[in-house]
């Protein structure tokens, strides 16, 4: 047998039931042998590993590809830690920029910053002239400046979301959940070649991280897509050469409509022609429909069974009624979907596990892998019903280490141990994927592993119980089969086997034995071709 290409001299996690081996042999983009089986064949190059550890190609089950890659260009404010830093920055960057333009900042946290939330009257001291959007870190709120909020018709907030005011009633410039679909007929659509860009700078930092395949969280509308066109941006960019991962789209539930069909059809939902879940091939395909429940724990909106620590009034809201939620979910069900519900609280949570039985139960579909995104509050009943529904939680390892003194703040001592459980899924026998929410969070999937292992908040504090924290080898499968698990592809990726694609990452180190820290990507594979070669094998 002649193949491709032999890759030798290396520590092989290959995640599947050869364990660790030295080598692995590529023909057309697939893995056909594993350790001696290579020895004896013949191929046109051998590329010699120099004792580098290979594992699967990386799988972020939850991103923002596009979102993160139009982040590069927008002031970054993840750094800032008071309300002044953030005026600075905008001003400098306004001082550069003609008068009338857009000056957008990206990646603040209130929670982080001394004065709490920037405001309209701070940022019209800082740049007067100026549009100034502030997206918050999490997506799940902005702040514009008095320019901008003059343009927008504040008598038409959409439910599910709400204003911010200040002590004498007055808008402050916050604009939480839904309420940011008001800056739609300013800012949207975004141009397809704006989307393309974007998507070429955000997979080649992907591929340098050692990230072959991911799931984008989200296109086609709502207050998180960037064009109701954004699935033709993704075709473009692969027609192109400028789509470098593997790529399953998440398609906003907004963008869905009702569809003419024979009487006796249950698909009355969804995309033109009837398309859903499974459309597409190996690099880019059609995954979920994507279903926002409530908001966000640093936010205070994510709906709560209890109010928020300090806040007795609040127990955060749906971003829909939800009798609406459960005919939603009930008829993307019958259509053929895979249904992921962003749901954060445990009233979302235990709303949506309601809404997915319901559904199971009036149109059976084995193997359906339905999604709850996040399911941050999860307390025993509802790891039970988890299990039992076999549903897939997506929890975000990087949480903990980002954002996890703000969340703590929020519920209190009392609910720390339910929030972003690991072990206890996996314990139930719930297969666990790794994602980042990128760009809520670095996304940099060695860095995610490491918080699922070490669970501290960015103080070292010590975040929920040590028994929800992950061994290496864990926190590994899960960025790897389990994300693969989640996007319907762990038979094409996510272990290295005879047979699936030959998508791995060349590192350093070996992340199990000597840690995430010491683990560095050196190459990524992609069809078996390293695609980002800085060290020259």
């Amino acid at each position: 047998m002649r193949v491709d290409t032999v890759f030798h001299n290396a520590r092989v996690r290959t995640g599947g039931a050869a364990g660790v081996t030295d080598a692995l042999a590529v023909l057309d983009g697939r893995i056909v042998a594993l350790g001696q089986d290579c020895a004896d064949l013949s191929a046109r190059q051998r590329i010699d590993l120099g004792g580098s550890t290979v594992t699967p190609g990386f799988h972020d089950a939850h991103n923002h590809l596009s979102w993160y890659g139009m982040s590069l260009d927008e002031v970054p404010l993840n750094d800032c830690r008071s309300t002044q830093e953030v005026y600075a920055a905008i001003a400098r960057r306004a001082a550069g920029q003609p008068a009338g333009s857009w000056v957008i900042g990206s990646g603040y946290d209130q929670t982080k910053l001394a004065g709490g939330h920037p405001t309209r009257t701070g940022l019209d001291r800082a740049a007067p002239d100026h549009h100034v959007w502030l997206k918050h870190t999490s997506g799940h709120m902005c702040v514009v400046n008095s320019l901008v909020l003059g343009k927008l018709d504040l008598a038409t907030v959409p439910e599910g979301g709400d204003l911010g005011r200040d002590e004498h009633g007055d808008p402050t410039g916050l604009l939480r959940e839904q309420a940011q679909l008001l800056l739609r007929p300013l800012v949207y659509p975004t141009p397809l070649d704006v989307v393309e860009r974007s998507i070429d700078r955000a997979t080649r930092q992907y591929l340098a991280e050692g990230i072959t395949s991911v799931q984008e969280a989200g296109v086609g509308g709502g207050w998180i897509g960037r064009t109701p066109l954004e699935i033709a941006a993704y075709q473009r960019a692969r027609a192109a050469g400028k789509l470098h991962v593997r790529t399953t789209l998440m398609v906003i539930s907004d963008a869905l409509h009702e569809l003419d069909r024979h009487p006796t059809d249950q698909v009355s939902l969804g995309l033109d022609l009837g398309l859903h879940s499974g459309f597409g091939d190996d690099h880019l395909r059609i995954g979920p429909v994507k279903i926002f429940a409530d908001g966000s724990l640093v936010g205070r909106t994510a709906a709560m069974h209890e109010p928020f620590a300090g806040d007795p009034d609040n127990r955060g809201y749906f971003q829909l009624p939800e009798a609406d939620l459960r005919e939603l979910i009930d008829r993307l069900h019958a259509a053929g979907w895979q249904i992921a519900t962003h749901a954060i609280g445990d009233r979302a949570i235990a709303e949506v596990l309601d809404a997915y039985a319901a559904a199971l139960h009036r149109t059976p579909r084995p193997d359906h892998r339905h999604r709850i995104e996040h399911c941050a509050i999860a307390g025993p009943a509802e790891i039970a019903r988890i299990a039992e529904l076999g549903v897939i939680p997506v929890p975000q390892g990087r949480f903990l280490s980002e954002l996890g003194d703000g969340m703590a703040s929020a519920l209190g001592d009392h609910r720390i141990d339910w929030c972003y459980r690991q072990r206890s899924f996996l314990d139930a026998g719930i297969p666990l994927p790794g994602s980042s929410d990128r760009p809520v969070v670095n996304g940099n999937p060695l860095l995610g592993m490491a918080d699922m292992v070490r669970r501290h908040t960015a103080t070292g504090v010590p975040f929920g119980p040590e028994s929800e924290r992950l061994t290496p080898e864990q926190a590994l499968r899960a960025y790897t089969w389990g994300s693969a698990y989640a996007a319907f592809r762990e038979h094409r990726v996510g272990t290295l086997t005879p047979g699936k694609l030959a998508d791995f990452a060349v590192l350093s180190a070996d992340p199990v034995t000597e840690g995430f820290d010491a683990a560095q990507v050196r190459a990524t594979a992609l069809d078996g071709t390293l695609a980002h070669n800085p060290e020259g094998f």
